[in-house]
């Protein structure tokens, strides 16, 4: 008997993923609940576990495609599933985004003489501006947690009018080993009084939030991961950096639950060992708003007259304009920035 695995709906509104990683090969024999496949969504990374034991007689998805829910990726046990072999036809214009289509018009692309490379063969942008010029170089695929993080953000430059606020503040007075837990507790406490940061814009209205459930950015040896800490503004600076710890580890371990990568409502994000003088972060949508510490180091300052030296760092605050005027994202800096200075 064949038992059929097929791409599960994993909630959430998705309706595709990328076979990440196979874990077993054709031919292999595999018991119930063995592991079998890795599958990379916008979330997180899910592994899909056999549905029952036998020999794994086919599969149907190579490592690196996006296939929607519902298809067939492997066959377990006796029998045959018959392999598609689609022959690529040319892309209509309907294949194709309103963003790619206006891409293909500005460089005088002629979509109906690509072929899609995207999901159900789509035309992506990739391939209108590949027609534009001969291939150079070495070419590899978006994979993984890269494609997602390029995807994440060509939607947010899409849809997000971003503006940078920056401004110095002295953190003298802050424990730097505690620098992410203390920042987010000071962020917690000022969206409480600045409630457009701690939103979202749903079509056409303002989403007001009334939780503080903090994004941290954290890069891995795969690429950016924005895990959650629940609840900042209830808990203790010392609860919220062994939070933070927790979720590092389970980030740079792959080991991350899905629910930990959901639902945050502001990020905050530090250069850490990369230091920068400053950045312009990229609003992690579809939050409005981003804070970002540049490096901290011991630089003059002017207290009472007298030239002294202070830990100082610069504050960014990327936010969408569309629902944060400029004067209150700067006094939400200012008030954050006046939190951590006490």
């Amino acid at each position: 008997m064949a038992y059929e695995l097929k791409l599960p709906d994993l909630g959430e509104g998705l309706t595709e993923g990328e076979v990440a990683r196979w874990l077993v090969s054709e031919g292999q024999d595999v018991a119930e609940d063995d592991p079998l496949v890795e599958i990379q969504t916008d979330k997180t990374t899910v592994e899909i576990p056999s549905p029952a034991a036998g020999k794994v007689t086919q599969i149907l998805v190579e490592e690196g495609k996006v296939v929607p829910v519902g298809t067939l990726l492997v066959v377990i046990g006796d029998g045959q599933v018959q392999r598609a072999q689609p022959a690529p036809a040319p892309a209509q214009k309907g294949k194709a985004t309103p963003l790619v289509r206006k891409i293909a018009q500005e460089l005088g692309v002629d979509l109906d003489s690509l072929t899609g490379s995207g999901p159900q063969g789509r035309v992506t942008e990739e391939d209108v501006r590949g027609a534009t010029s001969p291939a150079e170089g070495r070419h590899e695929p978006l994979r993984g947690v890269r494609r997602l993080i390029a995807q994440h953000m060509s939607r947010a430059h899409r849809e997000v009018a971003a503006v940078t606020w920056v401004e110095e503040c002295d953190f003298t007075n802050v424990d730097l080993k505690r620098l992410v837990a203390t920042t987010l507790k000071a962020c917690a406490e000022s969206l409480q009084e600045f409630p457009e940061l701690n939103a979202r814009l749903e079509g056409e209205e303002i989403v007001y939030l009334d939780r503080y459930d903090l994004g941290v950015a954290i890069q891995t040896e795969q690429g950016l991961v924005v895990p959650v800490v629940r609840g900042c503004d209830s808990r203790s600076v010392e609860d919220l950096q062994a939070d933070v710890e927790r979720l590092a580890e389970a980030a740079r371990s792959g080991t991350l639950a899905t629910e930990e990568l959901r639902g945050s409502t502001f990020t905050v994000t530090s250069a850490g060992k990369l230091a920068g003088l400053l950045q312009t972060p990229i609003v992690n949508h579809p939050e409005v708003a981003i804070l970002s510490i540049g490096r901290i180091a011991q630089r003059p300052v002017v207290r009472d007259g007298q030239i002294v030296a202070a830990a100082i760092g610069y504050i960014s605050l990327t936010f969408d304009h569309r629902v944060v005027d400029g004067a209150r994202a700067a006094e939400f800096g200012l008030d954050v920035i006046g939190r951590l200075e006490k």
